[in-house]
């Protein structure tokens, strides 16, 4: 068992980012109103603002899943591998659990529970109970592992089985329904997103505290320009690495938008290395970065899961706010299906700018509570609950 070393705040920056930008998407579920009409990234009807609104997020769920997997290795200098493998397996359940309970109910704001999504938090256990087991592994086993299923997974992409839970759960998502009108939605299969997570375990020894930094930036760069390099190859020859291929439109900007719009459920090989190979870039070069906005960013990839949950709620009280005040009524809010789904919010919503402006006060709402948050983290680390929020 090593030695813990010093926090490194590039990491805290990114994931905080992330988190930020992971809130203007939610946002934009529930207040934007071309999205209850059309895919924000479907270029024949989308606008750049709005694909761009859409793009940026892309990055949130694979660089905080690939993050996860970082941490868990700095919890892994602390424990042995079977106190690791405790951990992780009761993280990992207490995740599920929120996700089925209080994440679904901030989604939907039903006591009837009758729509359940399988979303990221989900994703986020189950890869932790798979990786409990992985640790086990030398860590050069557990880096082929992940390779091959980030990369070989797109094999897959025309093997279907309709109606299927236990396919849906681990490659190709789907939606469950019953003749009560319950729906069980599985919107995030497992097989990228575990290889992901224990992408990052293995990376994470890159920021041990033996590791030079010197030697870390040029990995770190290195890779985040292979992995560019390799998305605009794979991308560009349109035959592997994303079940939806790119389409040239007599519109430049459309071509672009196609370009760059892989699959993110489940996130193909074109997906991740989209989005990975930037993330690799900023942390290669994020170490030396200081200063009140590094700060602010921070603050909120200290406390990622109580930032969650606290979001989710707001963004959606500020919606059943805005449904009362414009004439939909706030009952209309009380969803049972995806907001986005319901003919009967068609016509709700707003322009872009006032979903910007929504977002910019969830987040200045939420900065002091995460702040203090933190300070009691900080300052309470003989409280061993902290670690599960």
């Amino acid at each position: 068992m090593s030695t813990p070393q010093k926090r490194i705040e590039s990491l805290d920056l990114l994931k905080g980012l992330v988190m930020v930008l992971m809130a203007l998407d939610h946002t934009r579920d529930y207040f934007h109103a071309p999205a209850f009409f059309y895919d924000p990234a479907d270029p024949l009807q989308t606008s750049i603002p709005i694909y761009a609104t859409r793009w940026i997020t892309h990055f949130c769920a694979p660089v905080f899943s690939f993050l996860a997997g970082i941490s868990v290795f700095f919890v892994s200098l602390k424990r042995t591998r079977t106190e690791l493998s405790g951990f992780l397996v009761k993280r990992g359940l207490w995740l599920i659990f929120i996700e089925l309970t209080i994440v679904t109910f901030a989604w939907y704001f039903n006591i009837s529970f009758n729509t359940v999504g399988l979303l990221v938090i989900w994703a986020l256990g189950i890869s932790m109970l798979v990786l409990a087991g992985l640790v086990h592994l030398p860590k050069g086993i557990v880096l082929m592992i992940s390779c091959l299923i980030i990369v070989g997974h797109n094999l897959l992409d025309n093997v279907h089985f309709s109606g299927n839970l236990l396919w849906a759960i681990l490659h190709e998502p789907a939606m469950f329904g019953s003749s009560d009108g319950a729906k069980f939605y599985v919107d995030y299969p497992l097989l990228p997103w575990i290889a992901v997570m224990s992408l990052g375990y293995c990376f994470g020894s890159l920021y041990h505290s033996s590791f030079n930094p010197n030697s870390r930036k040029m990995i770190l760069n290195y890779l985040g320009i292979a992995f560019i390099v390799l998305f605009l190859a794979i991308r560009g020859i349109n035959i592997y690495g994303d079940p939806q291929p790119w389409t040239q439109f007599e519109v430049f900007t459309q071509t672009v938008m196609s370009f760059m719009n892989p699959a993110k459920y489940p996130p193909s090989l074109s997906y991740l290395l989209m989005t990975l190979g930037p993330a690799l870039l900023f942390l290669a070069n994020a170490e030396s970065f200081k200063g009140k906005v590094v700060n602010f960013f921070q603050t909120f990839g200290r406390v990622p899961f109580f930032y969650y949950i606290l979001h989710l709620y707001l963004i959606h009280l500020l919606a059943l706010l805005a449904a009362e005040l414009t004439g939909y009524g706030w009952e209309k809010m009380i969803l049972n299906d995806w907001v986005t789904y319901l003919p009967s919010l068609q016509g709700y919503g707003f322009g872009l700018w006032l979903v910007y402006l929504v977002w910019f006060v969830v987040i200045g709402l939420l900065y002091p509570l995460c702040k203090k948050f933190d300070n009691y983290k900080i300052s309470h680390k003989e409280k061993w609950y902290l670690g599960y929020l």
